[in-house]
């Protein structure tokens, strides 16, 4: 079989002449009958294509970042530019990444791996099996539909965060909407800005049925039944392995979900004076989706937003930074203050931007940042040691033994554990006495706060492994007909949730695409679910074996063992198996253990609670 019957012509713009004609220089070589002569070539032939891919790839996504990091922080009503250099940008990576070229040779080499796996190296195998992925979503084989793809992303993230929300006529910002269902407890108010909120997703729905479609398609041309089986692909799983993985995380953590749900029904009904309903009305929650209810609870004795409102937004960032540093870690590079976008826009301002607070490696090496809308209250400290979180992640595996397409997180999930971890270990009471954020010695309710934390990284899994992951399954693997979108969205609310629309949801709405993951990073959300189980594990870890301290009351400042446990974690990027990697560095498997360790303590306190209450949720997940 010969590797390659003409030359594409992708290949020599993003290649040169050179570097093809050494790759095309094997075609002499039967793969059925290699000679060791024959595989120095290969080899030679095989470093010469991951080089070249590596700059290439580099060079591309840069591009491509830094269009699309325009279209996210300044979005104009009207205004065509950023949307069509974004576009050109995106097409030019993925004519890169999805090139019929780069696939025929990615699989010839795993071809030759596969009866040869000794002369090949775990590096180059994992670089292959990257550049495999990266191609399936925009395959060279499906152009005119990773074209039109691609325009329709682009299309839907315009219409999402350009999206001008209202209450009752007057133009009001997602953080002011975010605001008011925090803390408003005039029903009536609540229902316009929670409704205010989903209006996004009528405009939305047809883009999410143009997409459903199209990201099917694209992957199918590389032989992925669907989408969600293509993004489930990069964890080495099938859908189904990790739909049962999903479900195995809620089972879990169900009997403490449960107290949780019967708590929150009847401390909301006698908050708002009202009979207690069988399931949560979604307006009487502190959150637009449900998916975190800690607000519901007011730690007596620390009033973190008190204090932090005496701080500015720029401290929040900066103090975050020393947080990292105090662990070891280098400063933020200078370009990161200079390039990102960390402050909300004001009032007036004649362009929206995305409000979804992320990080950007924008090169897969130094270029480093952020977007966010920081504040100085307790969401944004949390939230702002999060995303520092992926930035000094990375920035550690930017490192000359992680090849640029490696450079990414173990798995998904590690990234997110991560920045996730710190923003626990960045609220619990020692370390915030240590900031002086809080009063040394302040006497606080450890069960409160304990419940505080358990209404945020409990009550997000079922939403995260639950209803997320299950309406993307629904949509992309069953092809989930556009007419059922909303009545299926709010059956897994109401199962895996226990939440209810406050009023009726017809299916001009597509209140799933109000969610931006479900637009513009799809199929991916039990990230966060498996993140939350890590996070934990390695909490109780760095809590248990380094600090010696009760995983509860952490203060990570200045532990710089923590910072090398952290630090070796992050160091091999993607160059490693995830599996294998926890093994190694914790002794134990990916298991809910953890966090349900965690929580235990909690389910006496909320047992008592519920004396004499009814239960709406059922024992056992069906």
């Amino acid at each position: 079989m010969k590797l390659f019957s003409k030359l594409n012509t992708n290949a020599t713009k993003y290649f040169g002449i050179a570097a093809v004609a050494v790759v095309l220089s094997l075609s002499s070589c039967d793969k059925q009958d290699t000679t060791k002569e024959d595989f120095s070539k290969v080899q030679d032939s095989l470093k010469t294509f991951l080089t070249n891919y590596n700059a290439t790839y580099q060079d591309l996504i840069y591009k491509y970042q830094e269009a699309d990091w325009q279209l996210n922080i300044k979005i104009v009503e009207g205004d065509t530019l950023s949307a069509n250099l974004a576009k050109a940008a995106t097409e030019a990576f993925t004519n890169f990444t999805g090139s019929k070229l780069n696939i025929d040779q990615a699989k010839y080499f795993m071809d030759l791996y596969e009866k040869n796996k000794d002369k090949f190296t775990e590096t180059e195998v994992r670089q292959l099996e990257a550049i495999l992925y990266f191609a399936g979503g925009n395959p060279e084989v499906a152009a005119d539909i990773v074209k039109e793809k691609i325009a329709a992303d682009t299309k839907q993230t315009e219409n999402l965060f350009g999206f001008s929300y209202k209450i009752d006529g007057k133009a009001v910002t997602p953080n002011e909407i975010d605001n008011i269902l925090s803390k408003e407890t005039d029903l009536t108010k609540r229902l316009k800005a929670w409704e205010s909120s989903k209006e996004v997703g009528v405009k939305l729905k047809d883009g999410l049925a143009n997409l459903q479609t199209l990201r099917n398609k694209s992957v199918q041309a590389l032989g992925y039944s669907d989408y969600f089986n293509y993004q489930v692909s990069e964890y080495k799983m099938t859908s189904e392995e990790m739909m049962t993985v999903c479900r195995d995380m809620i089972k879990e953590i169900w009997p403490i979900y449960r107290e949780l749900h019967t708590w929150a029904r009847y401390e909301l009904a006698k908050k708002y004076k009202q009979p207690t309903p069988n399931e949560i009305p979604a307006h009487w929650l502190p959150n637009r989706w449900g998916q975190e209810w800690n607000d519901l609870v007011d730690v007596k004795g620390i009033d973190l937003d008190k204090t932090l409102a005496k701080q500015s937004p720029e401290w929040i960032i900066t103090k975050g930074e020393e947080f990292y540093v105090s662990l070891g870690f280098s400063p933020l590079p200078k370009t990161f203050y200079e390039k990102s976008s960390l402050y909300p826009l004001a009032a007036d301002s004649p362009y929206q931007k995305n409000n979804h607070a992320s990080a950007w490696h924008m090169n897969n090496a130094e270029d480093v940042r952020s977007l966010m809308s920081v504040e100085a209250n307790t969401k944004w400290w949390g939230t702002t040691l999060h995303e520092l979180g992926h930035i000094y992640y990375y920035m550690t595996y930017s490192n000359p033994d992680v090849p640029i397409v490696l450079r990414n997180g173990a798995n998904r999930a590690y990234h997110e554990a991560m920045g996730t971890m710190i923003g626990l270990a960045s609220l619990q009471q020692p370390f915030l006495e240590g900031l002086g954020l809080v009063p040394s010695g302040t006497k606080v309710d450890q069960t409160q706060v304990l419940l505080k934390e358990a209404l945020d990284y409990i009550v997000v899994l079922p939403w995260a492994a639950g209803v997320m992951t299950e309406f993307e399954y629904e949509l992309y693997s069953k092809n989930l007909p556009k007419d059922q979108y909303n009545k299926k969205w709010w059956e897994l609310v109401k199962k895996y949730q226990g939440i209810v629309p406050p009023n009726e949801r017809g299916e001009q709405y597509c209140d799933a695409a109000t969610k931006t993951h479900i637009n513009n990073d799809a199929a991916q959300y039990y990230d966060y679910a498996m993140a939350n189980v890590l996070l934990f594990q390695f909490h109780e870890h760095i809590a248990k074996n380094i600090l010696k301290q009760d995983p509860h009351n952490t203060n990570y400042w200045g532990s710089k063992e923590t910072g090398d446990f952290v630090k070796k974690l992050m160091y091999p990027g993607a160059n490693v198996d995830w599996r294998k990697h926890l093994k190694e560095t914790l002794g134990s498997e990916f298991s809910a253990k953890s966090i349900a360790n965690y929580f235990a303590p909690l389910m006496p306190y909320l047992k008592e609670q519920n004396k004499g209450r009814t239960h709406t949720l059922p024992e056992k997940l069906n």
